[in-house]
């Protein structure tokens, strides 16, 4: 299994489609085609970690944080472009999924919203659209006797499907036209001849990922030389994806319950907090990392806590004089814990590759009593 066949294994649980447009995510280092046996897991890509990949013989390094964000100018030894020369100098390849993580299901933000208690948790904000759940309408005019062969061949490709109803669709009635030229095969008709043709204009919704397979076995079955059809996305059918989750308590939890919780599943020796500890919470928010932009979308929904990484002060302030509750682990504290879990699912899915979770990826911040 190489670089590339790995990738689509994490795309397909991630889709990067998902990643916000100010990021960097996708392959960043390395060669597509090498062959990997051993992979490690890390939140930051640093010199430390690249050492232990080293040492491991790692041949990929799934990065949470992506290794590169900005455009270089020049690779040096060393420097800030340390890293990225010893990792290209070493073969050693980087795949970064950062919000791409945060923003798919079971990712980043479900792990916190599970951890809070939140039950059916939105997003908040930062919206993307997934390619891979959008819909599309496929309205195609035929003849009236061929209808149940072109709309049955439609359906067997994966179309009409809404809800718990399968072969969905919608027919009308009318009169086609066309004048076969030169060069044509006519079906119906012969050349150089106006036809007028008893036909079914028919529609049915077509999801993103089989479009392709309906329409090529729709332009099959169908009678004419040159099917008349046309394609329409449609906006707004599918689940919504973004940053932060939002939503209520499966059962309201006191401020220092749901600190308890925190601790027991990610770690946390410390956490900043804004507000009422012992205020009981029924209605909650997360978002990992550096959510402090979009706290005025978590006050407006009026919820009673906000469980994020890191807040600036006037964020801080902010949620203090709206009466929210704000827990701050810090920002790798807040994102460290699902790596983990995204190690199981690779595992699961990615038989024969050793999945390791790096020992050197750590915090960069000391906490200790004063």
């Amino acid at each position: 299994m190489n670089v590339k066949n790995i990738a689509a294994v994490i795309e397909g649980i991630f889709p990067l489609e998902l990643a916000q447009d100010w990021d960097n995510v996708g392959l960043l280092i390395g060669d597509s085609k090498r062959n990997v046996k051993n992979v490690l897991l890390t939140i930051d890509t640093t010199s430390d970690v690249v050492a232990e990949a080293k040492r491991l013989k790692t041949d990929l390094i799934v990065s949470y944080h992506p290794v590169i964000w900005d455009a270089l100018k020049n690779v040096t030894a060393e420097g800030p472009t340390g890293v990225v020369y010893e990792l290209v100098r070493s073969g050693i390849a980087v795949f970064s999924v950062h919000t791409a993580l945060d923003a798919g299901v079971g990712g980043v933000n479900d792990g916190l919203a599970e951890i809070v208690g939140i039950q059916d948790g939105e997003p908040i904000g930062d919206y993307v659209a997934n390619p891979a759940t959008d819909n599309y309408k496929l309205i195609v005019f035929a003849p009236l006797k061929s209808l149940a062969k072109v709309s049955n061949a439609i359906f067997a490709a994966g179309a009409g499907a809404i809800g718990n109803y399968s072969h969905c669709g919608f027919g009308t009635e009318g009169t086609g036209t066309f004048l076969p030229m030169k060069g044509s095969r006519p079906a119906i008709g012969k050349k150089g001849t106006l036809e007028k043709v008893s036909e079914v204009r028919f529609e049915t919704i077509v999801p993103a990922d089989k479009l392709d397979n309906v329409v090529a076995a729709m332009k099959k079955v169908h009678p004419y030389e040159t099917p008349a059809f046309d394609v329409f996305k449609l906006h707004g059918t599918g689940p919504r994806y973004g940053l932060g989750r939002i939503g209520e308590l499966a059962q309201p939890l006191r401020v220092a319950e749901i600190i308890g919780r925190i601790k027991k599943t990610t770690g946390a020796k410390a956490v900043g907090l804004v507000g009422d500890e012992k205020r009981l919470v029924k209605r909650a928010a997360v978002c990992a990392g550096s959510c402090g932009k979009i706290i005025n979308s978590v006050i407006a929904a009026e919820a009673d806590l906000y469980l994020t990484g890191e807040l600036k002060h006037h964020q801080a302030l902010a949620a203090q004089e709206a009466g929210l509750t704000c827990v701050c682990l810090s920002h790798t504290v807040s994102e460290r814990f699902i790596l983990k879990k995204f190690a199981g699912q690779l595992r699961r899915r990615l038989k024969g590759i050793e999945i390791r979770t790096s020992k050197k990826d750590a915090d960069p911040f000391e906490w200790k009593d004063l």
